[in-house]
């Protein structure tokens, strides 16, 4: 039997990859990191769809906070706030995690190989995203190199794989694959100011409600909002 392992924070892009996953795999897990970020509700809300779905999840803590360096994991940096996506900008983000996926892709690794699953699943993407240096094809290539040289898998047969099958695709267009295969985004939480309500200001807020309005769907984090008397 395969078995995947998808690294899951409970956002739009890897709760498509769960579902993706799911699609394609024997069995599968999720693993989850609670790294000390600004926005922890994801955390909590990331364990109610596995848990519905009776998937595995593992929630691994490694505090990125004593690195810092981002708005994400320095409460002392400001979180930008926009009022449109064109300000948000080219270059290097502030809410960027130092080799962040580079990290989470090496605990992947390590918790692949105690659960024998030789296939890594990630919803990295590109092109509705800041500009964040960790998620482009380039680094998932020479971090899938790295992880079969520096792993068991150099002395055995059968090499890890890392999945990024939206690394091309539009937000809009990785909601649509979800839809397709069903996916439940009630409880996927994007935004970076910590609340499980958008603030409508952060950079991952404007992606999301654009890629909404470009799927011709209303968000469905924001219809059950709506039905719980929230917003």
């Amino acid at each position: 039997m395969k078995s995947a392992l998808i690294l899951y924070s409970g956002g739009i892009d890897s709760t498509t990859a769960l579902y993706w996953a799911r699609d394609r795999f024997d069995q599968v897990s999720v693993l989850t990191f609670d790294y000390g970020q600004r926005h922890r509700v994801e955390v909590r809300t990331a364990s109610e769809l596995p848990g519905r779905l009776g998937i595995p999840q593992k929630i691994l803590t490694v505090d990125l906070t004593q690195i810092g360096g981002s708005a994400l994991t320095d409460a002392g940096i400001r979180l930008p706030e926009h009022t449109t996506i064109e300000e948000i900008g080219d270059g290097l983000p502030i809410t960027y995690v130092p080799f962040r996926n580079g990290i989470f892709l090496s605990l992947g690794a390590a918790w692949a190989e105690v659960i024998e699953a030789r296939d890594i699943v990630c919803g990295f993407n590109i092109i509705d995203s800041p500009n964040y240096p960790d998620a482009r094809q380039a680094f998932v290539s020479a971090m899938e190199e790295a992880i079969n040289t520096g792993s068991r898998a150099a002395f055995e047969s059968g090499r890890f794989t890392l999945h990024t099958p939206f690394i091309g695709m539009t937000k809009s267009e990785i909601i649509k694959a979800g839809l397709a295969l069903g996916a439940d985004y009630s409880h996927s939480v994007s935004c970076y100011a910590g609340e499980e309500i958008p603030c409508s200001k952060c950079s991952a807020c404007l992606l999301r409600q654009r890629a909404w309005q470009e799927a011709g769907e209303e968000d469905q984090l924001i219809s059950r909002l709506k039905k719980e008397g929230r917003i």
